[in-house]
């Protein structure tokens, strides 16, 4: 058997002895080549190292094993690989034969821009945008969200695996403005034409393929991996005071109830806003909008206990 292995920041081969219990195994360091043959890849690292990946991923359609090492390690929280040690158990049964290959969905972001032609009522060619697109794994969102990301990255590792985010928000809480966004969804009697959902302030839009991100936040308690939709959470225009009160019932999942909260699942969603805003997956910078977010079912398979 043929196994890679790729490392994250503060990872190195020495995480990697646990996993060489077989010297039957020839393993390769690095993203291997699609005509290599491996046949699994395993991952040492967060979430930001897997989103790096993730297109390579896809095109190599290798068993993928997520070892949690990084600093937001959300996305192997998902997979119910909640420690090293779980990741450890997962490969011995994949190497005995006796391991579990899950086929995972994938959220694509694709960056949008003004069609030539005049916007149609439809919303259905408004704008153009190329074939490629941004695959993430966890959560993607812009607004609050965005914001607070880009604060926690440039925090140093260890304080963004302990609490960054929560420090992020409310570092960009006082002097963050609500964003004008105009949200489109795919209307299901018709594939390529969108209807309106949301237009006006929003504090956020969040679109989520796992239930958890920002190192536990249940942000979408409904989500799952193999149901080819996102699950989207949209906090609309609310006061500051009353979102630093509310936001702790967002580590339980208990925010759907607020008002001002609209929660829904969809294959595909359009963002506008009244100024370009930076959108962010899985704690990385995507792009800004406009943009185009949907469902890429079944395109990542991984391995699990």
């Amino acid at each position: 058997m043929r196994a890679a292995a790729i490392f994250g920041l503060g990872s190195s081969t020495r995480d990697l002895k646990p996993f060489q219990h077989d010297p039957a195994i020839e393993w390769n360091i690095g993203l291997p080549n699609p005509d290599a043959g491996a046949d699994a890849i395993l991952i040492f690292g967060g979430d930001g190292t897997i989103h790096r990946h993730l297109s390579q991923l896809v095109k190599i359609q290798v068993p993928v094993l997520v070892v949690p090492r990084g600093s937001g390690n959300d996305f192997a929280r998902a997979l119910d690989l909640r420690n090293v040690r779980d990741s450890e158990t997962a490969w011995q049964n994949f190497c005995a034969g006796n391991g579990h290959v899950r086929s995972i969905d994938l959220g694509i972001i694709r960056p949008l821009r003004p069609a030539a032609e005049p916007a149609s009522s439809t919303g259905s060619s408004d704008f153009w945008f190329p074939d490629t697109g941004h695959f993430f794994c966890c959560v993607g969102g812009c607004g609050l969200d965005a914001e607070t990301g880009r604060r926690a990255n440039a925090m140093p590792a260890w304080l963004r695996g302990h609490g960054g985010y929560v420090l992020g928000l409310l570092a960009t809480l006082p002097r963050f403005k609500p964003v004008n966004m105009n949200v489109q969804v795919a209307d299901g009697d018709s594939a390529g034409q969108f209807v309106t959902r949301s237009s006006g302030p929003a504090m956020l839009l969040a679109f989520a393929n796992t239930p958890v991100y920002g190192g536990g936040m249940r942000i979408a308690p409904r989500a799952e991996l193999d149901d080819g939709k996102l699950d989207f959470c949209l906090i609309r225009q609310v006061g500051k005071l009353r979102l630093t009160y509310l936001f702790p019932t967002v580590y339980f999942g208990k925010h759907l109830k607020i008002r001002e909260i609209d929660y829904f699942q969809g294959e595909r969603l359009r963002i506008e806003a009244d100024r370009p805003v930076d959108v962010y997956a899985d704690g990385e910078y995507v792009c800004r909008t406009p943009v185009e977010v949907g469902i890429a079912p079944n395109a990542l398979k991984v391995i699990v206990l």
